[in-house]
């Protein structure tokens, strides 16, 4: 039973780390406008993320818009677009591996072959995170090089924005949670007292009245 709750814990980290990922990939705070200035009163934000750019007035309006062509983008934005979507759909693959392998479902027979599926679907998961970090330590690591460069403009100085942020927490919940279904699927094949118990009762019988046999069945 507890090889059963590891891979119940690491799959339910998975799915939200999955969620946060796809969120990273959606929102357009990758950089944001770095504030040098001494002038407290900005006029407006811009947001760079990787489909759209928007522009935040002080007033609280916000407009947004998507990039026109993919070729005309820089080679690291092109990269991280790959590379996140990449990992989205494989996080996919492995949600639908470890169900398959997973001990409270019935989609393989129990015994090693059912904890190597599920072993399989734990270590797509940790692909999955190591996966999504490569384009978001990339992207960080242009940002803070640019930012300390002086060669480029105060104007166009950018900070990391919060979607780089929800991108390393659900990179670090894949890979947690990978790691949990590993753990749970390496101890059911090693001790198959630990797994999910599983219990079949027979089906009762009619007998020649009509009515159901009562007797117990073990």
């Amino acid at each position: 039973m507890g090889s059963a709750a590891l891979e119940i814990l690491g799959l339910v980290l998975c799915l939200v780390g999955w969620v946060g990922l796809i969120l990273a990939c959606g929102l357009p705070m990758w950089q944001v406008t770095a504030f040098l200035d001494h002038n407290i009163v900005t006029a407006q934000t811009t947001w760079k993320g990787l489909w759209m750019s928007c522009v935040v007035q002080s007033t609280g309006h916000m407009q947004c818009k998507v990039y026109d062509s993919v070729l005309a983008l820089s080679t690291e934005v092109q990269a991280a677009r790959a590379l996140t979507v990449g990992a989205v759909l494989l996080a996919l693959v492995a949600l639908f591996v470890t169900l398959a392998g997973a001990q409270c479902t019935t989609c393989v027979a129990p015994g090693p072959a059912k904890a190597r599926v599920a072993l399989t679907g734990g270590a797509l998961y940790a692909l999955c995170g190591l996966l999504a970090l490569v384009p978001l330590c990339w992207f960080a690591n242009i940002v803070v090089r640019e930012f300390y460069d002086r060669t480029v403009p105060m104007s166009q100085k950018y900070e990391l924005g919060a979607a780089l942020y929800i991108g390393w927490a659900a990179s670090a919940l894949l890979m947690c949670g990978g790691g949990l279904v590993c753990c749970g699927a390496w101890v059911c094949a090693g001790r198959p007292d630990f797994s999910f118990p599983v219990k079949y009762s027979v089906s009762r019988r009619p007998t020649a009245t009509g009515d159901y046999d009562k007797k117990n069945y073990v």
